[in-house]
């Protein structure tokens, strides 16, 4: 975060346990007003654990967050005065239209009656919900269901959003939709917290946190994270991938490696000066080598390194 932002969201040792089990391990970070913040990581990572702590709906064993400079662990409820939440399984009513869902939620922020013709063209347009305000919530599809609870979770309009997995089983239109509605949302500064383990969602973010095990093992903007693996990425295009996987893990120069659809990614230490040497070696062990290459670093470079033990934050 830049150092003439203010922090919106500032997290300080925020820890959870479930028994003798650690959830979440002792998080600090912070994230500015108006930035879209991301939390990544595998399943079992902590990250939803992490939003139901930020939202106030679950208490810290440990720690602190404060959000717009109150404290989840000593004040939850008026935490969630200033908030939106979306879980991954959002409250909505199915047996209730779209619009009195929507009213519902406006009932329940006391979002008061003049303001709320202008919130609700505002959401629809940006949701194209507005052809299906009197279809029952039960009825839609996923895709439609994402943007309904999101429209409910904004109809306030909070200061912060927190989001966890809000694409998860959505399909393409309906997730380009619903970014189009969180960038919406950025660009007029709402601070917005959003889980994910999609990589191409999280390069897009300004900042990311990867989260293993409940910890934070790498805090940085995308570019960033990718600039650490420069000239450092070899792609092998080969029939076999998985042996070659096999036979690449065994080699001394190579310190990652992943299948990705018909060609190996290989993490190494130099990827021009490598990669003579592992052609070599790996059709040597059988292998066929179509084409061995340095390649451009993918988000999912990044995180399979980190994730396997990569370079510590």
């Amino acid at each position: 975060m830049d150092a003439g932002i203010s922090a919106t969201v500032d997290v300080r040792g925020l820890t959870r346990r479930f028994g003798d089990r650690p959830a979440v391990q002792d998080l600090t970070f912070s994230v500015g007003r108006g930035e879209l913040f991301g939390l990544v990581g595998p399943d079992g990572a902590g990250k939803t654990t992490t939003l139901r702590m930020l939202a106030g709906v679950l208490r810290p064993s440990g720690g602190d967050a404060f959000l717009g400079g109150t404290s989840v662990a000593l004040d939850p409820e008026r935490v969630k005065k200033r908030i939106a939440y979306m879980s991954q399984r959002f409250g909505l009513y199915a047996d209730l239209t779209v619009i009195e869902n929507i009213n519902f939620y406006a009932d329940l922020y006391e979002v008061p009656r003049g303001e709320r013709p202008a919130r609700l063209e505002r959401l629809f347009h940006f949701s194209n919900l507005g052809p299906f305000r009197d279809r029952l919530a039960g009825k839609l599809s996923g895709g439609m269901k994402q943007k309904l609870g999101l429209s409910c979770a904004l109809i306030h309009q909070p200061e912060i959003l927190l989001l966890d997995e809000p694409t998860f089983g959505v399909d393409p239109v309906s997730r380009r939709d619903l970014w189009l509605i969180v960038h919406e949302m950025v660009a007029q500064g709402v601070t917005t917290v959003v889980s994910t383990a999609y990589m191409d969602e999280a390069e897009r973010f300004d900042r990311v946190a990867f989260l293993d095990r409940g910890r934070l093992i790498a805090l940085e903007t995308p570019e960033a994270l990718q600039r650490t693996l420069q000239n450092r990425v070899l792609a092998v295009r080969t029939s076999e991938p998985r042996r070659a996987r096999e036979a690449a893990i065994r080699l001394a120069a190579v310190s990652r490696a992943a299948v990705s659809g018909d060609s190996l990614r290989l993490i190494v230490g130099d990827a021009h000066r490598d990669a003579g040497v592992i052609g070599a070696a790996l059709r040597a062990a059988g292998v066929p080598v179509h084409e061995i290459g340095p390649a451009s670093v993918a988000f999912e470079d990044v995180f399979i390194d980190r994730m396997t033990g990569g370079a510590e934050p």
